[in-house]
């Protein structure tokens, strides 16, 4: 019996002392920072108002200093200045912008010692910005002849099967796509239902930089044989020293020959992207008539540039592409990754002038003209990697059905529930 008290007592003296310590359910400072246009988005010349909503232990936030400091897109803060919460609230004025384009507000306060951040961006005619970057009157046909170039290897992809990595559900081989006769390549991830039953295709193009990728199996679920590659030429099952060795060998490869036309570095990775559509489309598996390309970021950029340069893809879906509009920092605004002509961080050995020549030849802004399949395109207004501006001066460009989902609290990434609204869209196509 006294045993029986004495873990009694113990068990009350353990909840009493979890009950006191315990972690709270919810931060003790919550706050949320709205526009005053529901979706971010304003007329050329007309204001925006910024209201910011706070609670501290669930008491509204009063007489605390609120600093701020705003600039155009990507820009250098040009404004600055403080007000005070008063019942919870505090608000902040946006000048407005006397042409198309983002304008930011990087929000700072303080309670109990602990210091709480939020930036928020809003679109002054966005829909209306136009790009910058020159539309070269060859385009077309240099990629023509890019592309013959390219078709003139044998198509003749290896594949290794990947037992590690497939299922009951589906089948995962490594592929190796060859792009030129120089021996270049592309290195994937295939993935097929092992239904039996004829599938759309879709590519997956990958995000910027040198790294290992893994098979996903969330568009194959969707109902898709799906291609994810890598676009350096590196064996997915490479090892951890083959790919750091990679890394420093390649390091910024976005830079690799940029004065060159004809020897940039990514003219083997889009014509590698056309390459990868042309080995989907001989599988038997391929149901024939659908196929898709999507990704995000650089992939974003990989899949307007395959759509438009492919000329049986049907159907895209683009998250923030990246390398749009480039050039726009020579013209005092934000461009796009990998912000190469930023004055910032502009490279002295770089002969701009023919770098611009050549990226005019390779900005996804002119292959956005060029689309000519329905798309869904996705970005947030926060996304300081692809700002908003360089992705809306290529989505604006595109004369093709589109379907586009703003998500101005997001920065380079996606919400989930974006995602599965951009895989119901693409299976919608395939009906």
């Amino acid at each position: 019996m006294k045993r029986c008290l004495l873990w009694v007592a113990a068990l009350l003296l353990t909840s009493s002392v979890w009950a006191q310590t315990a972690k709270p359910g919810r931060p003790y400072v919550d706050f949320t920072v709205l526009t005053d246009a529901p979706k971010g988005f304003y007329a050329v010349g007309h204001p925006a108002e910024v209201r910011v909503v706070a609670k501290a232990g669930g008491n509204a936030l009063d007489g605390v200093t609120i600093h701020y400091e705003m600039g155009d897109d990507r820009m250098e803060p040009s404004m600055r200045g403080a007000g005070r919460f008063s019942r919870g609230e505090a608000r902040v004025q946006i000048p407005a912008m006397e042409s198309p384009g983002f304008r930011y507000c990087t929000i700072r306060f303080e309670v109990e010692g602990e210091s709480y951040t939020e930036t928020v961006k809003v679109g002054f005619g966005a829909h209306e910005i136009k790009p910058t970057i020159p539309n070269p009157l060859d385009f077309s046909i240099f990629w023509r002849q890019t592309l013959k170039q390219a078709r003139k290897t044998p198509l003749e992809v290896e594949r290794t099967p990947l037992p590690e990595y497939s299922t009951e559900e589906f089948e995962v081989q490594m592929v190796r796509i060859p792009i030129f006769e120089d021996g270049s390549c592309m290195y994937g991830y295939l993935t097929l239902p092992r239904d039996g039953k004829p599938h759309p295709v879709l590519f997956v193009p990958p995000g910027a930089g040198v790294k290992r990728i893994r098979p996903t199996q969330r568009y194959a679920k969707a109902g898709f044989i799906t291609l994810e590659v890598e676009i350096h030429g590196m064996p997915v099952n490479a090892t951890d020293d083959f790919i750091a060795a990679k890394k420093e060998e390649l390091g910024e490869y976005w830079y690799t020959n940029i004065e060159q036309v004809n020897e940039y570095y990514y003219k083997k990775v889009y014509a590698g992207c056309v390459r990868s559509i042309d080995f989907l489309m001989t599988l038997p598996e391929w149901d024939g008539e659908h196929v898709g390309v999507t990704g995000g970021s650089q992939g974003g950029a990989l899949s307007i540039v395959t759509a438009a340069l492919h000329e049986e893809v049907d159907f895209l879906a683009s998250f923030y592409p990246a390398l749009c509009d480039v050039s726009g920092y020579q013209h005092g605004r934000a461009g796009g990754w990998p912000r190469m002509f930023a004055t910032i961080d502009a490279r002295p050995d770089l002969n701009h002038k023919k770098a611009l020549k050549t990226m005019a030849y390779y900005d996804v802004v002119n292959f956005a003209r060029r689309v000519k399949v329905p798309g869904f395109y996705s970005y947030g207004f926060n996304d300081n990697t692809c700002p908003p501006t360089s992705v809306a001066a290529a989505l604006n460009v595109i004369e093709a059905p589109k379907q586009i989902v703003t998500t101005p609290a997001s920065y380079h990434w996606r919400y989930e529930e974006t995602h599965r609204e951009a895989v119901a869209w693409m299976q919608e196509q395939c009906k």
